[in-house]
């Protein structure tokens, strides 16, 4: 059977996570669609159990969450009657939390925005840190009972909620594409005694825009948005390997995972596809 060498694979790989569909890189480097789809499931395994295995004892102290909208198959009101609450048909939120400090991404999960999936996500998160931390999350009601249920009151947790104006009529069309005025935000102690200047969601934020820019499933009114759960789940380990581990930070100049102590140099992306081997 052929196989591709290390340079072809880093070079379709690489292209992945700077925001190209898999049909635009089957063209780019003239392979097939399978041997692109093939990579992406053997490399994104392999992102995926390299760090949950490396992501442990981690020295985080302040931790941002947010969750972000896409959608596999089809959306949601597309979905058919028997396809409707199955994990892969319609609406899809991958669950993120960011260290403000090393700007690493410790946590992140593929599913429903309900409470099992946030009673998951937050037990993941919580069994890979080695300190107490402070915890901010926006208002999604959820996170207050799994955060409990995971850290107990060994945590510093607030939750900040962002008010937005409501445009009129005439403005729905531009609504569409463009955010509402922001308003006002409230801050609020839920746990412990978190520093209120820093109860923030802006990290968390905008590692969503870095998540739509680096990943064309998530891109807005997207052509090239998923078909299949476990290939949105593999094309999100194998971003935030290359995020974590092989992308330097322009604040930190050096990798998240290097200003955490997981990791001592930049990754190539020709190490990263070989954790298929």
């Amino acid at each position: 059977m052929n196989k591709l060498s290390l340079e072809k694979r880093a070079q379709i790989l690489g292209m992945l996570v700077e925001g190209n569909s898999m049909r635009s890189v089957t063209r780019m480097v003239g392979c097939s669609i399978n041997t692109v789809t093939k990579l992406l499931i053997d490399v994104g395994t392999a992102c995926s159990e390299y760090q949950d295995k490396v992501m442990r004892d981690l020295p985080c102290k302040r931790i941002q969450c947010d969750e972000i909208w896409s959608f596999c198959y089809s959306k949601e009101k597309n979905v058919a009657p028997e396809d409707k609450g199955i994990l892969g048909y319609g609406d899809v939120y991958t669950w993120t939390a960011i260290c403000s400090d090393t700007k690493l991404v410790p946590s992140f999960m593929v599913g429903k925005r309900n409470a099992e999936y946030a009673h998951a996500f937050i037990d993941d998160l919580a069994s890979r840190l080695a300190n107490c931390v402070q915890l901010t999350t926006d208002g999604h009601k959820p996170y207050i009972e799994a955060v409990e249920g995971a850290f107990g009151s060994n945590i510093d947790y607030a939750i900040l909620v962002k008010h937005y104006s409501n445009p009129g009529e005439a403005k729905q069309a531009q609504k569409r594409y463009s955010p509402s005025q922001f308003v006002s935000a409230d801050k609020r102690r839920i746990t412990g005694d978190p520093d209120i200047k820093n109860v923030s969601t802006s990290h968390v934020e905008r590692q969503n825009l870095t998540m739509r820019m680096g990943m064309r499933r998530f891109t807005r009114l997207p052509h090239g948005f998923s078909k299949k759960i476990e290939n949105l789940e593999h094309a999100v380990a194998l971003h935030f390997m290359h995020y974590n581990f092989g992308r330097i930070h322009k604040t930190l100049r050096v990798t998240p995972a290097m200003e955490a102590g997981i990791s001592d140099h930049v990754w190539s992306m020709e190490e990263i596809a070989a954790l298929a081997d």
